[in-house]
């Protein structure tokens, strides 16, 4: 589910009253600093911290848990900051800290030890030695909880003597790291972010996206925190009490930072609060507020499923040429939904089917040709709203939002203790979720009754560390992406907005959100406004509509955590206490609680662990969840209560799962053999191949040591699969007969010489910003889509070629807008037809292929054809200058490589960072190896 903005989404312009717009003028700056001055930040204001020690709870870590999570703990700036940022570039304290060493990874891990982990990474012991004490703090005045804040990073530790003083701290803590991201998505999750910030295309855009997916009214949001607390007893009566701690703790530091006026600057440039007089309102958050966050990390990353609609247009594409049967053949070969050649996390023949294709399909509801037109979500615009870019932004929000079942990022090895040096578990692991400023994730350590743990949560969710290290164990999450959301094909009566629910002729229920901006310093876009609409059906809101059978219907999205955003917390509070979770069985039993499809990730000093989360429906025998069905009850979900969204799911037992398996890795790949995922792509070449392929000779040779791991993270996370995966076979090709033309010579010489240097993308020195083999890059880059078209067009045909191509894209290079977090982005090969052009390329080669397509089609089958295909297109690639492979954007120039694949922390408030080198790897992550066990 792509979330393509520009890297300033909120501030993409700062501009001064009454002029041009365009970034703060120095002179301007200067100007408001003079009147600004006096306001002193909290930090500044602070006295003197006492030399004192953070008390360290149980620790089993041995001083080897480390942690990184750029660009910095501290997200929060006030307005001299964020001018002195924008003017000069100069830094607040701890913003930017961690970014130099996590970006330092890429061109030092090759002369990683043991020693010097922590040179990349934060030493993620528990507690702060006296000498790190940064400072100490009693949350407004109260006795029953302390942050302390390290001089290293300015995480905080939060330890409390009391539940409700404990959360009251984390509520607190996380509003002085991120009050603005955390007010920035509570109206993102409430579909009202250009109200809030602004009417900025990109703004609104991010706005329709999620409320298409969550279109939740107050009272959903309400229903959805008394339904959570009233289905989990003790734990759920917990949960409430933690939250609302949590929100007071929240609210505490709102007041304090408006009365001493340290509020985020953020206020003052989108015109919330006035610099001068102090007028103004920074609102108070509440429980609700929480839900609609949730609902927005929920759709981002654990919300797998969706695009049954893409599916239904390209079996329909594949039977017009084919027929019905050879169609449908050719359409389940470019599915893979089972491949024997998929690389796996659980590799030792476990089964789990779920979601797989029946054998006498019942219920389909395919629609007719031509017929499918998205549901609009946006009316009645005025001024900039009925723009062309804001029309634009409507569009691609309206693709990405339910068109593509396209969702995930994060990485995952875990070795077994079996076959470390040290006797013990070892774990590199985290999740992706994009590069932000500040980021979405914050750092924390959390001590009090029944609460010990440190790591990352989403900011304003904070109550508990999601992921991370409890006193001897530590845990985290890949996006899974089995198939949890279902489309409904609804018929209409009477009018558009009615249709038969079980026999009887029902209205949609009309869901709005009216929303108006004007423009502000922060963001000059003219004033204009619209309104979202939705129609809700007993089947979920409607995405689409159609005619099948020449009837009129509405297709309709069900997923099985809508209604239920907040159900997860229960097994977020397991995690993080100390009493329950002493084992493999323990975690996997708290992760059973959680309803967002992730693959969660055990280690502790004897044991690892795996388990696949998710509220998996139990579907009615016949469904191919593939495809649309009828809204009827023989073909919905088995025990669907449609008042609460609930149904009869999946046991744990079904899920994947594993305890001490000989390793683990996740890069978002198959979990096991007959368990399919939503998302195309889980073929014989996988990003998570690269994983696989470095652990396996790891564990092989033994002796395993946390060093040797990360280095295997990192050099994955440089290297281009199409090149490690593919490439050799396609050179193999052109090589099988003297290569005559010069300029075909020339680039197959550059691409041999880059593959046999390991195909990574890495810079010639640190700091260099130039790629080596940088001409070998640029030829792959521009050749790959131009194969791949002559490869498989000619022979699909261009209907149902450009059908495929919806279902999964042909390329995913890191210089390409993608992805849950747009370009810029880091993570890059996960989607891309590598395995299609590698089975294809195999098969016209005469090599085995297990699961092969259900064609040859390069060259038809010829080698020599196939040859010919791939020379002309490799010349033609080799011509394209480096300005027409990298046409440059709002960050980088035209033909500048490395700034294209480059990272960039998109700004959400007013703090800007620069661009580090590119690497595929998590944004959090941990290093972890415990050497004793409570």
């Amino acid at each position: 589910m792509p979330w393509r903005t520009p890297r300033n989404v909120l501030f993409h312009r700062l501009r001064t009253p009454g002029s041009r717009t365009g970034f703060l003028k120095t002179a301007s700056v200067c100007a408001l600093l003079a009147g600004l001055l006096s306001p002193l930040t909290q930090q500044a204001a602070a006295a003197e911290p006492a030399a004192v020690q953070a008390t360290a709870a149980d620790d089993y870590c041995g001083g080897q848990c480390s942690d990184i999570l750029p660009p910095g703990q501290n997200g929060n700036a006030t307005l001299v900051q964020i001018l002195l940022n924008q003017a000069f570039g100069t830094q607040p304290d701890h913003a930017e800290d961690q970014l130099g060493p996590y970006a330092d990874l890429a061109t030092g891990y090759s002369a990683l030890t043991d020693a010097k982990i922590n040179t990349f990474f934060n030493d993620a012991s528990f507690g702060v030695p006296a000498g790190q004490v940064a400072s100490t703090e009693k949350p407004a005045g109260r006795t029953d909880v302390t942050i302390v804040r390290d001089k290293r990073t300015g995480v905080p530790h939060i330890t409390g003597t009391t539940r409700y003083g404990t959360e009251f701290g984390a509520g607190y803590a996380a509003a002085q790291d991120r009050l603005w991201l955390m007010d920035v998505f509570r109206h993102v999750g409430r579909g009202q972010l250009t109200s809030f910030a602004g009417g900025a295309a990109a703004n609104q855009g991010l706005e329709q996206q999620f409320y298409r997916n969550a279109p939740y009214t107050e009272a959903d949001l309400q229903a959805q925190i008394d339904n959570a607390v009233a289905q989990n007893g003790d734990r759920g009566r917990q949960a409430i009490a933690d939250v609302n701690a949590y929100i007071d703790g929240i609210n505490a530091y709102i007041d304090a930072s408006d009365s001493g006026r340290y509020f985020p600057g953020e206020y003052v440039l989108t015109g919330h609060k006035d610099s001068i007089t102090n007028a103004g309102t920074i609102e108070h958050f509440k429980v609700t507020d929480l839900v609609a966050l949730a609902s927005v990390i929920g759709a981002l990353f654990g919300a797998g499923g969706g695009g049954e609609v893409d599916n239904a247009l390209s079996l329909i594409a594949a039977q017009s040429k084919y027929g019905v049967e050879e169609g449908t053949r050719v359409w389940e070969s470019f599915r893979e939904r089972n491949d024997p050649e998929a690389v796996l996390t659980l590799h030792n023949g476990e089964s789990f089917p779920y979601g797989t294709r029946p054998a006498d399909p019942k219920g389909a509801a395919l629609p007719d040709a031509g017929s499918v037109t998205q549901e609009p979500l946006v009316h009645d615009r005025t001024g900039s709203a009925a723009t062309a870019s804001a029309d634009g932004a409507s569009t691609e929000a309206a693709r990405t939002a339910v068109g593509s079942a396209r969702r995930g990022m994060s990485n995952a090895l875990v070795v077994s203790g079996e076959h470390t040096a040290g006797g013990h578990p070892i774990a590199v692991f985290g999740p992706q979720t994009g590069y932000f400023a500040p980021q979405l994730l914050l750092l924390q350590e959390i001590q009090g009754p029944g609460i010990s743990a440190r790591g990352a949560s989403f900011a304003g969710l904070s109550m508990y560390v999601e992921l991370g290290r409890g006193q001897d164990y530590a845990w985290s999450a890949t996006t899974s992406g089995q198939d949890i959301i279902d489309t409904y094909a609804v018929e209409l009566c009477q009018d558009d907005y009615h249709y038969l629910y079980r026999g009887t002729c029902t209205a949609m229920e009309k869901v709005e959100q009216k929303n108006a901006w004007k423009p502000t310093v922060a963001d000059g876009t003219a004033a204009g406004s619209y309104t979202m609409r939705v129609w809700r059906t007993e089947y979920g809101p409607v995405a689409y509509r159609a005619t099948v059978g020449g009837k009129k219907i509405a297709y309709t999205t069900l997923r099985s955590s809508y209604l239920h955003e907040v159900d997860s917390i229960i097994g977020f509070q397991m995690l993080n206490d100390p009493d329950y979770l002493k084992g493999p069985e323990d975690f996997q039993t708290a992760a059973q609680h959680i309803n967002y499809t992730f693959n969660w990730f055990y280690a502790d000093s004897r044991h690892t662990a795996y388990y696949n989360s998710g509220s998996n429906p139990v579907r009615a025998s016949g469904v191919d969840a593939e495809f649309p069905v009828w809204a009827q009850p023989a073909y919905e979900w088995r025990g669907w209560d449609p008042a609460a969204n609930t149904a009869a799911y999946t046991p744990p037992a079904e899920h994947p799962h594993s305890v001490d398996q000989d390793y683990y890795i996740s890069w978002n790949n198959k979990q096991a053999e007959d368990y399919a995922a939503a998302p195309w792509g889980e073929g014989s070449v996988h990003r998570g191949n690269l994983l696989d392929d470095r652990v396996k000779k790891l564990v092989q040779a033994g002796g395993v040591t946390r060093t040797s791991l990360v280095k295997a993270m990192a050099d994955a996370g440089l290297a281009d699969l199409r090149a490690e995966g593919v490439l050799p076979d396609l050179l193999k090709v052109i090589n099988s007969s003297t290569v005559t033309d010069a300029t075909a010579a020339a680039a197959v010489s550059k691409l041999q010489t880059w593959v046999s240097a390991g195909a990574k993308r890495t810079e010639t020195s640190a700091g260099s910003k130039r790629y080596a083999n940088a001409d070998a890059i640029r030829i792959l880059d521009a050749w790959w889509p131009l194969l791949v078209k002559a490869q498989f067009e000619p022979g699909l045909g261009s209907d149902l070629y450009t059908a495929f191509t919806a279902n999964l894209p042909v390329d995913e290079a890191p210089s390409a807008g993608h992805g849950p977090t747009g370009s810029h982005a880091g993570s890059a090969f996960q989607y891309g037809w590598w395995s299609y052009v590698d089975k294809d390329i195999r098969a016209v080669l005469g090599e085995p292929v297990q699961g092969p397509l259900a064609g040859k089609y390069c060259g038809g089958g010829s080698l020599t054809s196939c040859r010919d295909i791939l020379i002309s297109t490799l010349k033609q690639a080799a011509g394209l200058t480096a300005g027409q492979v990298y046409p440059g954007d709002d960050q980088c120039s035209a033909g500048d490589q490395w700034c294209a694949d480059s990272i960039i922390q998109r700004t959400l408030g007013g703090i800007k960072h620069g661009n580090i080198s590119w690497q595929n790897r998590p944004t959090y992550q941990q290093v972890v190896e415990f050497t004793a066990h409570r």
